[in-house]
């Protein structure tokens, strides 16, 4: 199990590769003529990324059998994202985009949080939760003004 330090360098990193993401697939969808056949090279991409990691981990798969439906659900919401915003970033661009984006993630994120949804632990959606969040969309706000010059 990582540090909290290190699992913040992680998580950095990721959030790092999100823009990251979204501008290279949006340019393969652009080149392709196409934002889905862009996605479906990414995730074939992605499977055969993380199917090596898997392999090499020696990881198995036993512990889906069984496991509810809904929780299959994540693969139809990351197929969502990558398909919206490789469709979205070339039009609205890659900041824009990814703004919204995190703006949705801290809006969900407080409130699976707040009511301890799908297992997470509870964490109560405070006044100061609630200010940040409130300073988070008031930025997207300024960059969409700034955005049109």
């Amino acid at each position: 199990m990582p540090s909290a330090t290190h699992s913040a360098v992680i998580m950095l990193t990721a959030g790092i590769g999100i823009p990251v993401l979204a501008a290279l697939n949006a340019a393969l969808g652009q080149r392709m003529g196409s934002p889905i056949a862009a996605g479906v090279i990414l995730f074939l991409v992605a499977l055969a990324t993380t199917g090596g990691v898997f392999l090499a981990s020696g990881g198995s798969l036993r512990g889906a059998i069984g496991a509810p439906l809904h929780l299959f659900f994540a693969g139809c919401l990351v197929a969502f994202y990558v398909l919206t915003i490789t469709w979205v970033a070339p039009s609205f661009g890659v900041g824009n985009a990814v703004f919204f984006v995190l703006l949705g993630q801290l809006i969900s994120a407080a409130a699976i949080d707040h009511f301890g949804l799908f297992g997470a632990q509870p964490s109560p959606l405070t006044f100061w939760r609630m200010a940040g969040i409130a300073v988070m969309g008031v930025g997207v706000f300024l960059t969409q003004i700034a955005g049109r010059g």
